[in-house]
């Protein structure tokens, strides 16, 4: 490709656009004014959230809807500080978004003199909550440094990058080269590796697939496994619906209950594809020994958590596809898998309904009015990790949306605003507390600004009932959890959305097909129940 005269923030808009992205989170300011006056003139959508902290989760429901980078831009100091906690979430749950932000010009003394915005080391606060941070050192670089950023994003395990510009090297111009994408390479484990595998797999007589969020996109492919193996498969939370809730193998999203450990014991050989058997995925407790394969995209995570009889490094996709084709499919067993899965699921369904007691109306309420592609994005809130994820039934990949490992507040709002940028057809909902929803209640102007059709359903509990519970067990008064209701359907209609008073879960349901049809969001106020 030919060199052609750029600014730096042409030159950084002009690689976006390389790069397929179609929609940027972000807040002008001060310094970064170089990158929106090229965005003006680029074919880039581009949403502003209230906060930057949003802007990040906005860009990760993107992400995680579409497939995509999601590109947050924000200015300095201040502004990429507040996204940096959404930047950890997406560390935490392998999701790939971009973070640009212009750093204090390349001239810069050494020592701090009171520039607009500055913090002492900008990159290294960013680096430490994102897999991959770089500083360009001229306008030239920009193009390659953007290559490298998705590539690093999307080459093995997706996580999230960082790229700091220089503010001069905004406003300058030079010579710029354009670059390609980098087509990432296939990551091929060892042969003698997967024949290992396909001998024990082969061998069970009980065996168990737990799948998670890095299986999400190999649904097909843990399909055809699961049903050549005959095994039952349960999930993390953002595994769920790897295999649809409604099939006779499916065991749904239960890892968080305390009847798994038990199902665990009962096989010979557990496949866990894709998933960290993370505490954060609500493991009770440490995994029981068992004869364990592990199939993971990340070589440090196939033996972290749980040691592996066989661990293989590869895409899992094709490493499912290649075992199905390897294995003979199971006969002469004394019980099917399929009756092996009712019987768990009867027991485990029993767990989550007792887990979740106080918003199995809702899930029920909901369940009436969603279709098979709906997609729950869900918040670190009880009436969703309780509530919803054990009793909710979901019926395709990354349709229940869910910030674990970090686990943040208020992610549900502006992630929901990005799915539904991310795929406009679907149907989205955003389920949150009434505390973690006034971590980004003003997002709600950025809703209503992009006009999107989104429910909002915040379940009021009193303020942080997590925590509150958790005082209680340890015999303690509770302090600084019990908060007071704002009027939230006031101010959703304040910020230009409808708001709903609904005086039972049974009236969710209903006004969640209402506002599917509406032209602004609309926010489902509803109070929990005593149980």
């Amino acid at each position: 490709m030919s060199a052609v005269l750029s600014t730096g923030g042409r030159a950084v808009v002009d690689a976006l656009v390389a790069h397929g992205v179609d929609t940027v989170f972000g807040i002008p300011g001060t310094h970064n004014l170089a990158i929106y006056a090229a965005m003006q003139a680029s074919p880039i959508n581009h949403v502003t959230p209230r906060h930057e902290q949003g802007a990040g989760y906005a860009a990760d429901g993107y992400a995680r809807l579409s497939g995509r980078p999601g590109v947050v831009v924000t200015t300095t100091g201040p502004a990429i500080l507040n996204a940096a906690a959404s930047a950890a979430q997406a560390y935490s749950d392998s999701v790939p978004v971009l973070f640009i932000a212009p750093g204090m010009p390349s001239d810069h003394p050494s020592g701090y003199n009171g520039l607009l915005h500055e913090v002492r080391s900008q990159i290294d606060a960013m680096s430490a909550v994102v897999a991959h941070a770089q500083r360009v050192t001229s306008v030239a670089e920009i193009p390659h440094a953007v290559a490298q950023c998705f590539a690093a994003m999307t080459t093995g395990r997706p996580r999230p990058a960082y790229l700091e510009i220089p503010l001069d090297l905004l406003e300058a111009e030079a010579s710029v080269v354009p670059e390609a994408p980098v087509v990432a390479p296939s990551i091929v484990p060892a042969e003698s590796v997967v024949a290992a595998a396909a001998e024990l797999i082969g061998t069970a007589q009980r065996p168990l697939i737990v799948a998670g969020g890095g299986a999400s996109r190999a649904s097909a492919e843990v399909l055809a496994f699961a049903e050549k193996i005959d095994a039952p498969v349960v999930t993390t939370a953002n595994g769920k619906a790897v295999v649809r809730e409604d099939h006779p193998l499916a065991l749904g999203a239960g890892v968080q209950l305390s009847s798994t450990l038990d199902l665990v014991r009962d096989c010979d050989v557990v496949v866990a594809v894709g998933t960290e058997l993370a505490p954060a995925d609500w493991w009770w407790g440490p995994m029981p020994e068992t004869r364990l394969v592990r199939i993971d995209i990340d070589p440090l995570a196939v033996a972290t958590n749980a040691i592996p009889e066989v661990a293989v490094v590869g895409d899992a996709a094709s490493v499912l596809a290649d075992l199905t084709a390897r294995i003979a499919a199971a006969a002469g067993r004394a019980e099917s898998g399929a009756d092996r899965a009712a019987a768990w699921r009867a027991t485990l369904t029993a767990d989550a309904r007792r887990l979740g007691a106080a918003y199995v109306g809702l899930a029920e309420s909901l369940a009436e009015v969603l279709d098979d592609e709906a997609v729950i994005v869900a918040d670190q809130s009880m009436s969703c990790y309780y509530g919803l994820m054990g009793n909710l039934p979901r019926y395709a990949p990354r349709s229940f949306m869910y910030p674990a490992g970090l686990g943040t507040l208020g992610y549900s709002l502006p992630a929901g605003i990005g799915a539904m940028l991310a795929e406009p057809g679907r149907q989205v909902v955003a389920v949150l507390g009434d505390g973690g929803v006034m971590f980004s209640l003003a997002e709600l102007a950025t809703a209503a600004h992009a006009g999107v059709a989104l429910p909002v359903v915040v379940v009021d509990n009193g303020g942080y009932g997590e925590i509150r519970n958790e005082m209680l067990e340890r015999d303690e008064t509770p302090l600084s959890v019990d908060l007071p209701t704002p009027d939230f359907v006031g101010v959703a209609r304040a910020l230009g959305c409808e708001g709903v008073d609904a005086a039972s879960y049974a009236e969710v349901g209903p006004a969640v097909r209402k506002a599917f049809s509406a032209d602004r969001p609309t926010l489902i106020y509803v109070r929990e129940p005593a149980v």
